[in-house]
């Protein structure tokens, strides 16, 4: 139950409508409990079993209510049923009729006001959910598949809906309804009451050994439909390299094994699930009829009336189906527990990169960056060795090297994606995991490889920092970033849906799409990831025409894999496994005819 508990913090602010929907299950136990008592004088107007006069009684005290109650039920049938049958069968129908009505319109009302409640816890996790997805550290999900962390944000959430916050109007309300029919009963004959008291119990029993492997089941079911979702976003993703290598049978046999074993671990959790009625059931059944024998017996020797007896009965049987609510419930529980633990395991991941109590505020960069003594590594093997560089404010500093030397780890850490293990990176003299990180970051733009787009707009894409930017400040940014010229022939201009990914547009487009978003962002410091890497030699050069508008008074980290793109930088930094190799301009590491000239013949030479 701790995760219920846990979930249940969710509904902390929406207990006005938890105390409201108690107070109306109180009068929906309460009068179908008495609509099922209103049934004796009905039975008895209806049989005439009362043949003595009674006269009104007094109300002597609570303590003497149920002798009160049976007088005055026989005093009335005697009475007024003597004088006219029809008019008194049609008050007692009546009666029924109103109790049942009170208890219908209680019931409508607890609904209403759960519905606000669990609507409003849903809706919370889940914001609670996207706002803990979006500012973990990208490591995180470098672990996780990302079909896995969806599954946990759409399915586990809705099946917490279902199972837990479900029961939440169930444990007040059956529980009432069971409480306020066994007083009647007790009213009415403690002998008999007491096989429903053995009934509960023992019933209770017997479904909880049956539904002591439905946590773990459903959990299977959970993380199975979490990895065949993940194989689902990655065909959808990759769907040009598998059909270019007539890979479709391999993905297919992948996602019907997965389904698979979906089927057999969802069959068991069901079929599991499904002993919960039958079980319940016949047992409550097994129960109404030891009653009948025992009660008919009471009613032949004249213990009990027989009026009253059916009306015994009648609460009896209605016990059944809160007691079958119950018993349902707590295989909810189980069940919602794999659920909610997949969902808190998410809200519970601690976050490392984030600000320190004392974190200061870099209003606006003004000397250099430092990079010091700078050790880092993914899992075990360095990445990064002793790396130590310097890049004064309004200079262009390039990285270069083969893949796997290091440059993006470089581009990763400045920005604060990943922290630093060994050294330190300072951005005007303060070391950044001092900083806060929404201020570091506002001190710089990225522009990436791999042009990464929203299914939106164009505006809405470039003005991803400044949702308040005009139409002007985007067009100003797209002619900046050699963009208007295609976007101005769209359909409806900056208010043209792109597709997913903008795969509406070409990669050179993309990308400039890319290079709008930094222009209008206006940061100080520049980071290009290659970002001209995937272009053709057309796009290329309007891309890197784009850039050097961009990157005039800025600050630039270049890596580059086209070095023809980074022949006036400031400082061209040559890496190998973490290391630098080579550090100067470009005429002076022609000079020196090593490594950075042989990468400049072999690339001259493709």
């Amino acid at each position: 139950m701790n995760y219920f508990k846990e979930i249940l913090q969710f509904a902390k602010p929406y207990r006005k409508y938890g105390v409201a929907n108690i107070i109306c299950n109180i009068f929906y136990a309460l009068f179908g409990t008495l609509s099922f008592v209103a049934l004796i004088p009905v039975m008895k107007v209806l049989f005439q079993t009362t043949k003595e006069q009674y006269v009104e009684p007094t109300w002597q005290g609570i303590t003497r209510s149920k002798e009160y109650l049976e007088s005055y039920v026989n005093w009335y049938v005697t009475d007024v049923v003597n004088e006219n049958q029809e008019q008194a069968l049609i008050a007692m129908i009546a009666l029924v009729l109103i109790l049942f009505l009170l208890k219908n319109l209680a019931g409508y009302f607890g609904t209403y006001f759960i519905t606000f409640l669990r609507n409003g816890v849903m809706r919370d996790i889940r914001n609670a959910l996207y706002h803990k997805i979006v500012n973990l550290p990208i490591s995180y999900f470098s672990e996780k598949r990302k079909g896995d962390v969806i599954a946990r944000a759409t399915s586990d959430a809705q099946e917490v809906q279902t199972s837990f916050l479900s029961i939440l109007e169930l444990i007040v309300k059956e529980p009432l309804n069971i409480l306020f029919a066994l007083a009647a009963m007790l009213l009415i004959s403690y002998q008999l009451t007491i096989f429903v008291l053995v009934f509960i119990p023992v019933s209770g029993f017997i479904i909880s050994l049956i539904g002591k492997r439905l946590k773990k089941q459903s959990d299977n079911v959970q993380r199975e439909q979490g990895f065949f979702l993940s194989l689902l976003e990655e065909t959808l993703g990759g769907l040009k390299v598998i059909k270019g290598f007539n890979a479709e049978g391999r993905m297919e046999d992948s996602f019907k094994n997965s389904t698979q074993r979906y089927y057999n671990f969802a069959n068991k959790l069901e079929l599991r699930k499904g002993l919960a009625s039958p079980v319940s059931e016949f047992l409550g059944i097994l129960v109404i009829g030891v009653l009948l024998w025992f009660g008919g017996r009471m009613v032949f020797n004249g213990s009990i009336d027989g009026a009253i007896f059916i009306s015994f009965m009648g609460l009896a049987y209605g016990i059944l189906t809160p007691a079958k609510a119950i018993s349902k419930a707590s295989y909810g529980v189980k069940q919602g527990n794999a659920a909610a633990e997949r969902v808190l395991q998410i809200l519970h991941t601690e976050n490392h990169i984030k600000d320190k109590e004392n974190a200061v505020e870099v209003s606006a960069f003004a000397k250099a960056i430092d990079i010091q003594g700078l050790t880092f590594a993914y899992e075990d093997e360095d990445v990064l060795k002793d790396f130590s560089l310097s890049i004064p404010k309004g200079s262009t500093v390039a990285l270069v090297g083969q893949s796997g030397s290091g440059k993006s780890t470089i581009a990763n850490l400045v920005t604060r994606f990943y922290d630093v293990h060994d050294g330190t990176i300072t951005i005007d003299g303060h070391n950044i995991k001092d900083v806060k990180l929404k201020s570091l970051r506002d001190q710089m733009a990225i522009v990436t490889q791999d042009s990464i787009l929203f299914n939106d707009t164009v505006a809405v894409n470039v003005a991803l920092s400044d949702k308040s930017a005009s139409d002007e400040q985007v067009i100003e940014a797209l002619k900046i970033a050699n963009a208007w010229e295609f976007v101005s022939q769209l359909p409806k201009g900056i208010h043209t849906n792109i597709g997913d990914s903008g795969n509406k547009l070409s990669g050179g487009q993309k990308q400039r799409l890319s290079i709008a978003r930094a222009v209008l962002k206006n940061a100080p410091i520049l980071i290009l990831d290659e970002a001209t890497s995937a272009l053709d030699t057309e796009s290329e050069r309007l891309v890197q025409d784009a850039l050097e508008k961009v990157m005039q008074n800025r600050t630039s980290i270049v890596i580059a894999h086209r070095l023809s793109t980074i022949q006036k930088a400031d400082q061209i930094i040559v890496m190998n496994r973490g290391n630098i190799v080579e550090q100067g301009t470009h005429e002076e590491l022609i000079s020196l005819q090593g490594v950075y000239s042989n990468l400049v013949n072999m690339q001259s030479l493709a």
